[in-house]
């Protein structure tokens, strides 16, 4: 029987990425007992705390002594509050999940909790996912990982993150088809409404500004282009006008963002069109020229490159215009 050790870091801790893997793969072993087969799986919750308290103390945990499981097969780190004092209030937990992981154990992360993850040193150089809110944070912090936040899951090396918020219903759907069968993680996601095969996560992502870096002449950029979604924007002139090369324009302008002008100036195009589709009634045309496009492949290729979605999709999604609400 294979071990699973949701564990409980010692800090502020989503509850529900606790109770929810719990739950899900509880049942899972339930559906696989009732068809007739031996369970697959143990679940426990673990950690160094003998007490944890939720959501405004409203919820009291008592873990396992994590420190008397001699073995486990599969570790999950809940999304955890990301702040300097997370490692060192972590340390004894980061050794034991990155001794375990050298003596054979899988890992999965959900959200955040991949800044505890990185922290073990044990996602260099390998994918990583997380909310995309925490991304550039993570890139910061964490440079010799590959962030790919657009990815719902990643795995590398028996080692599974995923995105945010619940998104962890995803990952466990697919740590439920891997270690039990397809079969069962259709019937989880049936039983838990969960959409499988669900594999990106970048039509949720709102695209923030990125305008804390400190780079004045980069943010005045920013806002040049920002004030001109209609417009067409010549970077060479821009540059110009700023008093500054093209080569060392575009050099800063990624180092503040982390994309290049071209990039920021597609996603600054793409979220006002996505609030456009979002919030009126106006075709993707109309939203197409109020954005500053009028190749209407163009505009289709760089919504869904950014969003994972075409506009179309996108707007029968979000406005509620689109959908039938009944009584």
């Amino acid at each position: 029987m294979k071990q699973v050790t949701i564990v409980v870091p010692n800090g502020q801790t989503v509850l529900s990425s606790i109770t929810g893997p719990f739950e899900i793969l509880s049942r899972a072993n339930d559906y696989w007992r009732n068809r007739g087969k031996t369970p697959l799986i143990k679940v426990r919750i673990a950690g160094f705390e003998k007490e944890q308290q939720f959501d405004a103390g409203y919820c009291t945990m008592h873990p396992e002594n994590i420190a008397n499981l001699e073995a486990t097969d599969l570790i999950i780190i809940p999304s955890v509050a990301y702040h300097e004092q997370l490692i060192s209030n972590n340390a004894a937990l980061i050794q034991w999940i990155t001794d375990k992981y050298k003596n054979g154990s899988e890992i999965a992360s959900i959200c955040s909790g991949a800044f505890l993850l990185a922290s073990t040193g044990l996602l260099e150089g390998k994918s990583c996912s997380t909310h995309w809110n925490n991304a550039s944070n993570f890139r910061r912090l964490f440079p010799g990982v590959a962030m790919v936040a657009d990815k719902l899951i990643t795995s590398d090396s028996g080692i599974h993150t995923n995105g945010g918020a619940f998104s962890f219903l995803n990952l466990m759907l697919f740590l439920v088809e891997k270690y039990f069968d397809r079969d069962t993680a259709i019937w989880c996601s049936k039983t838990f409404q969960i959409d499988i095969e669900r594999v990106s996560q970048a039509h949720f992502f709102i695209f923030e500004t990125q305008k804390t870096h400190g780079d004045e002449l980069i943010c005045s950029a920013q806002n040049y282009i920002e004030d001109n979604v209609r417009g067409k924007i010549s970077f060479e002139e821009l540059a110009s006008n700023l008093a500054i090369s093209r080569r060392n324009f575009d050099r800063r302008f990624i180092k503040a963002t982390g994309n290049t002008p071209v990039e920021y100036m597609q996603r600054v195009k793409v979220e006002a069109a996505k609030r456009s589709l979002e919030k009126g009634r106006k075709n993707i045309n109309e939203v197409m020229d109020e954005v500053g496009y009028i190749d209407d492949k163009a505009f289709r290729d760089v919504f869904k490159k950014v969003t994972g979605l075409s506009p179309l999709t996108y707007k029968e999604k979000y406005n509620r215009s689109s959908a039938t609400f009944e009584a």
